[in-house]
């Protein structure tokens, strides 16, 4: 893959938090594409514990300053940045005081998954694709990671699929085994609804568990990574009935050829 630009849509980077399956892919997968000669962007969530001054985030004020509005409510978009030098890669941060303040992730001390977790993952998503049409980047490939991402599949597809930023973009997204309790209140499907997407698109968001954010991910993905063996159960024999190309957990060895051979599979189907 050569002169390519990927978008890296992520919920967890190291070493801005813990090493987890996840995480590590998010920080070794968008560097290993670049030193291909591939241009990146990485976004992340800036949750309360990660330590802005001891990795050095700045807020980025040309990027800040837009409001989203969720469930009929304005919600301040603010945008940081910090280098991971050795990388020599940027990492953009999706901040907000009312959902990214609190010292943890997704629970609480006692474990309690948060209760707007539903409206953080919305918040996260759209904040991501508003900032990159301000940078007017326009990516041929946006991967998504973990379940935080899982709405961005969907939003590119019908919300922004006539925005000339993303007109021409295919989207890979990556299944882990990072599931959660139970499901959002029933009213994430309208909280999810903007310009673009109609009911019968918010079909599988009706039930919204952790098996059908992902499922809905897929659905609207143009190619699907299946992130361990653990989750294959669940989703291996969906994949295969949505007729899109997939591969299973590419974290051997040569994953970077792997991921780059996937790439240009996805960019050399003509249909969206």
């Amino acid at each position: 893959m050569e002169n390519k630009k990927v978008l890296y849509i992520t919920q967890e980077i190291t070493p801005y938090l813990p090493e987890s399956e996840i995480s590590v892919i998010g920080r070794y997968l968008p560097q290993g594409i670049q030193e291909r000669g591939n241009e990146i962007r990485t976004f992340m969530p800036r949750y309360g514990c990660v330590n802005e001054r001891r990795n050095q985030l700045h807020e980025v004020i040309r990027l800040s300053g837009m409001n989203l509005i969720i469930d009929e409510t304005d919600h301040p978009l603010i945008i940081k940045v910090a280098s991971i030098q050795c990388a020599r890669m940027q990492v953009y941060f999706i901040d907000n005081e009312d959902y990214f303040q609190r010292r943890s992730m997704m629970s609480d001390e006692e474990g309690n998954f948060f209760e707007d977790n539903d409206e953080r993952a919305i918040f996260f998503v759209r904040g991501v694709l508003e900032t990159v049409k301000k940078l007017c980047w326009s990516p041929d490939i946006v991967h998504c990671h973990g379940w935080f991402t899982s709405l961005a599949p969907l939003l590119l597809k019908k919300a922004y699929r006539d925005d000339p930023v993303f007109s021409n973009t295919k989207v890979v997204y990556s299944i882990y085994n990072d599931s959660f309790p139970g499901a959002f209140d029933k009213n994430f499907p309208r909280k999810v609804k903007v310009d673009g997407i109609a009911e019968k698109d918010l079909s599988l968001l009706k039930e919204p568990s952790w098996v059908n954010l992902n499922k809905a991910a897929m659905k609207y993905s143009d190619g699907i990574i299946l992130g361990n063996n653990e989750i294959e159960e669940n989703f291996a024999g969906y994949a295969e009935g949505l007729s899109k190309p997939y591969i299973r957990h590419p974290h051997e060895e040569n994953y970077l050829d792997r991921y780059s051979e996937f790439y240009n599979k996805i960019l050399s189907k003509n249909s969206k």
